[in-house]
């Protein structure tokens, strides 16, 4: 049996054949991971074209410096969401950072404003995606169909007990998501806030 804190077989080998120079390798990695790293970068950019743009550096970083990652330090997936993060949140620094020079005005307190508010909203669409579809599914049922945690135990079959679980689990996780803003906050993937 594997030790609880080894790294995904899967994780350890995709660095292997990476560090190998392994194209194809590249490939598989990029369509695994391709719709996590656009979905993050446009949630904190908020525009298609910069989003496209860190997709873009976020797979010619991992292809240049694929010893970058340690699989010690957790999954492959939460390491490349870190880097489209930091990457994605330096853009949104200098875009801000350059629309207030032009512009002459504005407090230094709403660049950093703008940039926690995408940073949390982007770790929430992480965390939904990333959490059991068992509490996906309770989630999206009591959010968007508006159902009580009853409801919710019918549509999915399950007990109230479980039901309540579930939620609870679920915006146990997603509460996390506005303390974890920034990179290298306390619920940031451990020894990913700054490295590149």
């Amino acid at each position: 049996m594997a030790k609880k804190d080894a790294p995904p077989r899967w994780d350890r080998r995709m660095q292997h054949r990476l560090a190998s120079g392994e194209a194809a390798a590249l490939g598989e990695l990029y369509d695994r991971f391709a719709s996590l790293v656009h979905g993050l970068a446009h949630r904190v950019l908020g525009d298609e074209q910069a989003a496209d743009g860190i997709t873009r550096e976020v797979f010619a970083h991992v292809w240049e410096h694929p010893d970058a990652y340690d699989p010690r330090q957790g999954p492959l997936r939460s390491w490349v969401a870190a880097l489209t993060h930091r990457l994605a949140v330096q853009r949104l620094r200098a875009t801000v950072g350059a629309a207030q020079a032009r512009e002459g005005g504005g407090s230094p307190e709403e660049p950093e404003r703008r940039v926690r508010r995408a940073s949390a909203a982007a770790r929430a669409d992480y965390i939904v995606h990333s959490m059991p579809a068992p509490l996906r599914a309770a989630l999206e049922l009591a959010y968007f169909q508006r159902r009580d945690y009853r409801q919710t135990a019918v549509d999915l079959g399950v007990t109230d007990d479980e039901a309540r679980r579930r939620l609870r689990l679920g915006l146990q996780l997603l509460s996390t998501a506005h303390d974890a803003g920034a990179p290298d906050s306390p619920g940031a993937p451990p020894g990913y806030g700054g490295a590149a």
